[in-house]
């Protein structure tokens, strides 16, 4: 399918248009907005005849383009308006764009400098040129004010923030374009990794620019950061543990609901399509009634990492607990009857590997996690009448089994599972953002209320520990 935007002319003029200088650019132009038109001015301007190709939903999906708003068709009306096209043509499959340069004698490929670098494989075709990013994306330029583009901040600079800002590409209606970091150094050079519009060192100065915030801060900070968004009508998504208290978890979701902003804890694997499958299947009676949940998350990590270093907020529950904890609460539920704690631990009192186990009513589950002990990291889900197995990494669902009493017997489940998975949460943030509802039912306030409850019982166990001199001992109750 194509639009011809001109008329087609004959003679002289075609042979005028084959000598041309021909640019081709592809996107999904969705809430198109200023820094779409920039870039298909600036675009226009590399040569005399301008190619622009559109992605339909389906391709969208398939690459990992996530929250498409804008029909096709509205998404053609609004590249055209601009008068910049020649000619619009839909983008479909993949593979698409090597066959375009060669049907319509293009000589320049070219798309935002977000994309630097994937696209060199077509130099051989003709010349690539990457543009620079409008930075200061304005949301007056969108179509639809119901969907407004949401200004993202990030709170943090570290492994897990390097790994969200690329994500932040494949999901429609938001745009990262601020950073915060105490040491204005690291912002800057996070801002200039990323192409981002503002950093600063001045947490409110910050928050004033944006419209929602992402805090990948050091665990002990989290809770203030939210805090502070929240009071100033700012949506959070926050890494986990969100926070390590019971009453400041309430607190914070009290301050949501009043200021009417969603508040969401970022465990990835929950909003993964392959988690929320297992769920399904686990929860329809298909293995019986649920019994026993256990749950690993082990990594070797470098004894000069925070993890290993922190000997207040570091250790293996702090950073892989939520992770565990997250189909336990699914499954068995927040109401618990006893927690107890069993951890190894280094000369500075640091959990190496932890043990939580919880007992229920009718039922019990474990949850493993370890920083410098390596074990199998698998999520079994034990019942009546046969059981679940996720291999390692269950935490990014891809596959599971459901096997039975006969050996023969044996289910398969497969799911689509896009990126580092943390486009998933972000799509689930802005849809809620987008449809004014603050309650996630992937993740809910119950479970993230719970959650913090058993972090703070753990801490308080630690530090009990700690007085009375206990290291690789008991953590019990």
């Amino acid at each position: 399918m194509k639009i011809h935007t001109i008329p087609k002319e004959k003679g002289s003029r075609r042979r005028e248009i084959r000598q041309m200088k021909k640019v081709i650019t592809y996107g999904s132009f969705d809430l198109f907005h200023e820094g779409h038109y920039n870039l298909l001015k600036r675009a226009k301007e590399l040569g005399d005849y301008l190619i622009v190709g559109i992605t339909t939903e389906q391709f969208d999906e398939s690459r990992g383009k996530l929250n498409i708003v804008d029909s096709l068709i509205d998404r053609i009306e609004h590249v055209k308006e601009t008068g910049f096209a020649d000619l619009i043509i839909i983008e479909d499959h993949i593979g698409q764009k090597v066959e375009d340069i060669q049907k319509y004698g293009v000589d320049i490929f070219t798309l935002g400098s977000d994309w630097e670098g994937k696209y060199d494989y077509l130099k051989e075709l003709c010349e690539v040129v990457y543009l620079e990013r409008t930075k200061n994306v304005s949301s007056t330029m969108l179509r639809r004010e119901k969907y407004p583009l949401i200004r993202l901040g990030m709170i943090g600079t570290g492994r897990i923030a390097a790994r969200f800002a690329p994500e932040t590409h494949f999901v429609s209606g938001i745009v990262l374009n601020s950073v915060y970091n105490p040491y204005r150094k690291q912002a800057e050079k996070f801002a200039t990794r990323y192409g981002l519009e503002l950093y600063s060192e001045e947490v409110t100065e910050f928050l004033e620019h944006i419209d929602a915030v992402y805090i990948a801060s050091p665990h002990e900070t989290h809770y203030a950061y939210a805090k502070q968004a929240l009071l100033m009508g700012k949506h959070v998504l926050c890494e986990k543990p969100m926070t390590l208290k019971e009453e400041e978890a309430r607190e914070l979701f009290q301050i949501a609901e009043e200021r009417k902003c969603v508040l969401l804890e970022a465990i990835k694997t929950a909003f993964c399509p392959g988690f929320q499958r297992l769920l399904s299947i686990a929860k329809s009676g298909t293995i019986g009634q649920i019994c026993d949940v256990e749950a690993c998350f082990t990594r070797l990590t470098g004894e000069n990492t925070r993890e290993r270093t922190d000997k207040e907020y570091g250790g293996s529950f702090l950073e892989f607990g939520s992770q565990t904890l997250l189909p336990i609460f699914k499954l068995m539920g927040t109401e618990y009857k006893e927690i107890r704690f069993d951890s190894i631990c280094d000369k500075n009192g640091i959990d190496l590997y932890t043990k939580a186990y919880l007992s229920y009513e009718n039922g019990m589950a474990l949850s493993k996690s370890g920083v410098a002990v390596k074990s199998e990291g698998q999520l079994l889900i034990a019942g009546t009448k046969g059981y679940i197995l996720a291999e390692s990494p269950w935490w990014l669902t891809r596959s599971f089994e459901v096997r039975y009493e006969d050996p023969n017997k044996k289910d398969t489940y497969t799911a689509k599972f896009l990126g580092d998975g943390l486009r998933y949460e972000i799509s689930d943030f802005v849809n809620m953002i987008h449809a004014g509802e603050y309650k996630s039912y992937k993740f809910t306030e119950e479970e993230a209320i719970a959650m913090a409850g058993v972090m703070e019982k753990f801490l308080q166990k630690r530090k009990e520990n700690e007085k009375g001199g206990k290291r690789n001992e008991d953590m019990g109750t």
